[in-house]
């Protein structure tokens, strides 16, 4: 099929990538004519596992072109997915100005038929909404029936999760429309959910937001374990026997950060708000969440006496999860600020993330390596699970760290092992 895809974001560039590789003709539209330059040069806007070998694989083959020219992806395409930002507002709502500019745009440029798809995350109605302006702003009697089709993609692991879906989700009140869309995901061999828009859109929200209800009831469990002795590995261990847990989200830490499960929480609580009825439940994983960071700073204050004055503190990993560049809503940030107000010095190192860090963080140092950044520290925190981090050199660590601190925010560590080689270890719920 020929396809557009507006916005390239990690939505809208894997997605776009993806469907050129399953041998679709595919446009990937941005207002962002630097980026959009890049994209022609191979040079990519994120940090994807596997990404740039699709991305350009498909551009040699012909499969994948970018421009800036939204009227032209329109008037080449079959079907348009708006796949652009849905940033958290003031309230915690969700701000549609970019989805309502390319549904105006859309509107605008439409001279046929065509099947418009809600891609990105938006609030319930949103289907109805963009249906609205395509029928005000068309200028030809030219048919636009809108789809929903929420995304489930994990960033770090975005093409595994595109090629290979638990699930495909397709909402929509035209049943020919909606067919079309579930055409496109056939290769992939995943069960398809055919619903109303209303449903559909409710689905993306329900989902990321019992997940992130998830991690912080097992912080919350993990805070518990830290009290009163017990091991929240073997608590998890034990709970994720039963088969009525899936223990894939029951992994203790710093809470949960990155483009999602922050927004869509907020957003959730602003839909329930709004339709008269308050979100308690969500409400308390907010806080739940936006309060775990100090379980960290708490150890070292314990460890220290509460005089962080001139203590030089490690940070491995700035990105909000491992295997991205993702520096929203990242546990670093408040870890790094709070660290700062106290009048410690924090000496950074991340794999991929540093570049965006720099421009969210308040002035820091930045090492080449993890070790360089552990040289002279009082402590370690280890802050996202880089894989590099795991299999560390304690012997080596010891010897260039003045004060031999690890705070493991992710349980990354054997607690004995680490204590072995002379280290006082500190992990969230563990004993």
């Amino acid at each position: 099929m020929d396809i557009a895809v507006v916005g390239t974001g990690y939505v809208g560039l894997v997605t776009g990538a993806c469907f050129a590789d399953l041998g679709n003709n595919v446009i990937c539209v941005d207002i962002d004519e630097e980026k959009i330059n890049g994209l022609k040069r191979g040079v990519l806007p994120i940090f994807e596992p596997g990404l740039k070998e699709v991305v350009d694989n498909n551009i040699e083959r012909e499969r994948l072109t970018f421009t800036t020219d939204l009227a032209y992806a329109v008037k080449n395409s079959e079907i348009v997915f708006i796949a652009v930002n849905t940033p958290q507002g003031k309230n915690g709502e969700a701000n549609l100005e970019q989805v309502d500019a390319v549904a105006k745009g859309i509107a605008q440029a439409l001279d046929h038929d065509l099947v418009v798809v809600n891609k990105s995350t938006v609030p319930v109605g949103t289907g109805d909404h963009v249906s609205t302006i395509l029928e005000q702003r068309k200028k030809m009697d030219a048919g636009a029936w809108v789809v929903s089709n929420p995304e489930f993609l994990r960033e770090g692991s975005a093409l595994r999760d595109f090629m290979f879906p638990d699930r495909i989700v397709i909402g929509g009140s035209n049943q020919s429309a909606a067919q079309q869309v579930a055409e496109l995901y056939l290769p992939l061999g995943a069960p398809i959910i055919i619903t109303d828009i209303l449903s559909a859109e409710m689905i993306k929200y329900s989902s990321n937001a019992y997940l992130a209800m998830e991690i912080s009831y097992i912080n919350e469990i993990a805070n518990i374990c830290d009290r009163v002795g017990a091991d929240v590995r073997e608590v998890v261990r034990g709970m994720g026997l039963d088969s009525r847990i899936n223990p894939a989200f029951l992994n203790p830490g710093l809470g949960f950060g990155g483009s999602c499960f922050p927004k869509d929480t907020y957003a959730l609580i602003d839909i329930a708000h709004k339709a008269g009825y308050e979100f308690k439940i969500l409400k308390s994983v907010v806080e739940v969440n936006e309060a775990q960071f100090l379980e960290a700073i708490n150890k070292l204050a314990e460890i220290w006496a509460d005089s962080f004055a001139g203590k030089v503190v490690a940070v491995w990993g700035l990105s909000f999860k491992p295997n991205t560049d993702d520096m929203r809503e990242a546990p670093s940030i408040p870890v790094i600020r709070d660290l700062l107000t106290r009048g410690a010095r924090v000496v950074a190192y991340d794999p991929v993330a540093m570049n965006n860090a720099a421009k969210m963080l308040p002035p820091i140092e930045y090492a080449q390596n993890c070790y360089a950044a552990a040289t002279g520290a009082n402590a370690l925190m280890i802050v996202t699970e880089w894989n590099e981090f795991k299999e560390i050199n304690l012997k080596r660590l010891a010897e260039i760290m003045e004060e031999k601190v690890i705070i493991d925010g992710r349980n990354i560590y054997d607690p004995r092992r680490v204590r072995e080689a002379g280290f006082i270890y500190s992990g969230i719920g563990r004993k």
